[in-house]
């Protein structure tokens, strides 16, 4: 099964890295399908998904797909994204070690069902740019990711694409605000006195870093939005799996 886990950490972080969302949001709910505590899927994914949005950052920045120069307008969104995200990260965390796990699992299916059906309606609208749009959204969507270490990146993707910013600097965007959500939710779980799963973690480091150089060079090089379709799917599907094992009472 640990084989099968590093597999699936690969391409999710393959999606992730190239479409700025997929890496949480598939994971999390296939690791609590495979029996894994929510409470411990989270920590591991936020501190794996830490390191490899950093990664990102940097081969996206040298890719030329998104400019993370401090005077640039991607790095002033994605530092605005990055300190809302901060807030709603840490709401979350308080919240989930305080409910049971029944009701964290199902919170999980509903969302990611939400988040693939969203990806799939919104995959052609656009609107005019909106700074309070962005940053509602990314204030649910570090919530989200607080909860269950996924559902940051559709939310935030999609509210920049509708709201003016390029798909390729989305991506980038995207991965710099994570990262620093990622990082608050990781330092909130720690506080509040949450053991982490080093065990868990390291395997998804290890299977996730090699997939995010060949992601950046993917995004240089394709058009995204039949890849995102296939994301949207894959990740409503995942959600729906994911309210079956609640209703099963497994």
């Amino acid at each position: 099964m640990l084989f099968l886990i590093g597999v699936i950490a690969f391409i999710s972080e393959y999606f992730d890295s190239g479409l700025g969302m997929g890496y949480g949001t598939a994971l999390a709910p296939i690791l609590i399908i495979f029996g894994y505590h929510p409470l411990k899927v989270v920590p591991a994914i936020l501190v794996s998904q830490l390191v490899t949005d950093i990664a990102a950052c940097i081969f996206h920045h040298n890719c030329c797909n998104v400019d993370l120069k401090i005077n640039a307008k991607d790095f002033k969104i994605a530092l605005i994204l990055g300190l809302i995200s901060s807030i709603g990260v840490f709401v979350s965390v308080v919240v989930a070690i305080k409910i049971p796990k029944w009701l964290l699992t199902m919170y999980v299916g509903l969302l990611v069902t939400v988040m693939g059906f969203l990806i799939l309606v919104n995959s052609k609208r656009k609107i005019s740019f909106s700074w309070r749009k962005i940053m509602g959204v990314s204030f649910l969507a570090a919530f989200n990711k607080g909860m269950v270490g996924g559902g940051y990146g559709p939310l935030v993707m999609g509210g920049q694409i509708l709201s003016g910013v390029t798909a390729k600097n989305a991506v980038g965007i995207t991965a710099f605000a994570e990262a620093v959500t990622c990082l608050v939710g990781f330092i909130t779980y720690l506080i509040m006195g949450k053991a982490i799963d080093w065990k868990l973690t390291t395997l998804l480091l290890i299977s996730a870093i090699p997939a995010v150089p060949l992601a950046a060079v993917t995004v240089k090089n394709i058009h995204l939005d039949k890849l995102k379709k296939y994301v949207g799917i894959l990740i409503l599907v995942l959600g729906l799996f994911t309210l079956l094992k609640v209703s099963s009472g497994s």
